[in-house]
């Protein structure tokens, strides 16, 4: 099974077929291009690619316009191939938001390691962008909860309690630790203000607000249906 599109971009033959090789041995898709113009062409027309392996010396469009031009729509990663070691060039590929930066001659092992870091990493930062807990989905980038499918209006406090809770499903929360985090320091009223918050949460959330149960004389805590 493919485990993603990913775009190789040298003018080199040799050396794309290199990496395509130890690509495709690890079960990705390989895309090639070999100029920047032709490698902006196939990553907008390929709504897929899961990363892009790009050089910087190239003809027609070197390899900082193109990460420019992918940068300016897209957050796909994108890994920087250059045959000088300068640090004023690595300066400038993460001011443009390369996320690894790679000198040649290097091994194409430790390439596909780095490859399948910088995936796992994006990827689970995409997957803890949306929580989920008997029912209750929340999108924490999108600020949208809802409730076996129904949006659910949250005022922005009460999202930032439901986040936490969900965030920290099955643990005891004390009201001291739910105010210095959802509260961020700055509230210095009394912490029975929680109280006032679930309540009106445990409403907006219908039957699911019996999932925040009430831990006497401490906190609060979201437990997932059995």
């Amino acid at each position: 099974m493919d485990r993603g599109k990913i775009l190789v971009v040298d003018d080199e033959s040799r050396m794309r077929k290199l990496v395509r090789d130890f690509l495709v041995k690890n079960h990705y898709e390989v895309l090639e291009a070999v100029d920047g113009e032709e490698a902006l062409e196939l990553f907008f027309s390929q709504k897929d690619i899961v990363l892009v392996v790009l050089d910087v010396m190239m003809p027609k469009m070197d390899g900082w316009q193109v990460c420019r031009e992918i940068r300016a729509g897209s957050k796909v990663p994108v890994i920087m191939l250059t045959a000088r070691s300068d640090e004023r060039d690595e300066l400038q590929g993460f001011s443009l938001g390369v996320d690894e930066y790679i000198t040649k001659p290097f091994s194409p092992k430790i390439l596909v390691a780095r490859i399948e870091a910088i995936l796992r990493r994006t990827g689970r930062a995409a997957e803890e962008e949306v929580l989920s807990c008997g029912g209750i989905r929340l999108d924490k980038s999108a600020h949208l909860v809802q409730i076996d499918g129904e949006s659910v209006e949250l005022s922005y406090k009460e999202f930032e309690l439901l986040t936490y809770f969900m965030e920290n499903k099955g643990i005891a929360l004390s009201r001291e630790r739910i105010l210095n985090h959802v509260w961020n320091y700055d509230y210095f009223g009394d912490a029975r203000t929680i109280d006032t918050h679930v309540k009106k949460l445990r409403s907006k959330m219908g039957q699911k607000g019996e999932l925040i149960k009430t831990i006497w004389g401490m906190g609060y805590k979201l437990e997932e249906e059995k």
